[in-house]
């Protein structure tokens, strides 16, 4: 348990689950088919999207199992260490896999706008739930890829086969939006602890051994990946994580600054910045007036 397993490459997943290799970049298997392993850890050189169709607890990231249910999406990107195999007793998986190598993307659309599906960077309890429609199309696109691996090899095979991989993302990106529209309530609930986060923030010592806060800082206490973290808060506020902490920065500025027996400086100093010029260019650029200016307007 304790050794890593490296998995570079599509053929030694393939090798080590009993599935056939049918093309070197690129697998597509049904879980039911797998060959059963003993529990332990894996480091991917690839990336993964699993569809899992019951409960099972068979894929681990870091110290979280996740909680499949009926058709659910998980992702996995190169360079992620994750826990695989079965422990005795547990339910059989039941799903279906898809693998593709960053190699097959290279030069592609896909691996030009791979960065923007951030999923791939979800932690185990933002995965994407569908719900039967969803699955039958995300389905489809897994049975469109299958059906190019069982064809003969020619010129047109990698920009079929990454033009349906990418299809099925472009999916899932719009069923991620559609779960984040779906659980608004509890997403306007996480907003408000965001909002206290950064308030409890600014009025503590953290500022002074932290300095500003960061979007990762702010995802970790809220137990979040930055990305999921980052997705959430885009969807409702229609700014970034970041702009948003930048809003709430200016907004105690501002109460600050008219503290005249305050310098600019302290004040800048006790929002977090280590350097008081960057403070100033930042309220000017969002202001539109330097602090000393806005300070002279009470």
């Amino acid at each position: 348990m304790d050794d890593i397993i490296r998995l570079d490459n599509i053929s030694q997943f393939n090798a080590l689950r009993g599935i056939e290799t049918l093309h070197p970049l690129v697998s597509v298997f049904d879980f039911s088919k797998m060959k059963l392993i003993p529990e332990g850890r894996a480091h991917y050189g690839f990336y993964c999207v699993f569809l899992k169709e019951a409960i099972c607890g068979d894929l681990k990231y870091g110290c979280n199992y996740y909680d499949y249910q009926e058709g659910t999406l998980v992702f996995v990107a190169p360079g992620q260490v994750i826990s695989i195999g079965n422990k005795p007793g547990n339910p059989l998986p039941k799903g279906w896999g898809l693998l593709f190598h960053p190699d097959i993307i290279r030069g592609t659309s896909l691996g030009r706008n791979i960065r923007k599906y951030t999923f791939f960077s979800y932690e185990a309890n933002e995965a994407l739930h569908l719900s039967q429609k969803e699955r039958q199309i995300i389905m489809d696109c897994f049975h469109k890829v299958d059906h190019e691996l069982h064809q003969s090899i020619d010129k047109h095979s990698n920009t079929l086969i990454t033009n349906n991989v990418e299809l099925l993302l472009n999916y899932c990106m719009r069923f991620y939006d559609r779960q984040f529209i779906t659980r608004s309530q509890v997403n306007k609930d996480l907003l408000a602890k965001f909002e206290k986060l950064l308030d409890d923030y600014f009025h503590s010592e953290l500022t002074q051994t932290l300095g500003l806060p960061t979007v990762k800082f702010c995802a970790d206490r809220l137990h979040l990946s930055a990305n999921y973290f980052g997705d959430l808060v885009k969807k409702e506020t229609g700014k970034s994580a970041q702009e948003n902490i930048q809003l709430k920065i200016l907004d105690i500025a501002k109460e600050k600054i008219f503290d005249t027996s305050k310098s600019i400086s302290e004040v800048a100093y006790e929002l977090g910045f280590k350097h008081p010029q960057h403070f100033s260019r930042l309220f000017k650029s969002e202001t539109g007036y330097t602090p000393n200016q806005f300070r002279s307007m009470n």
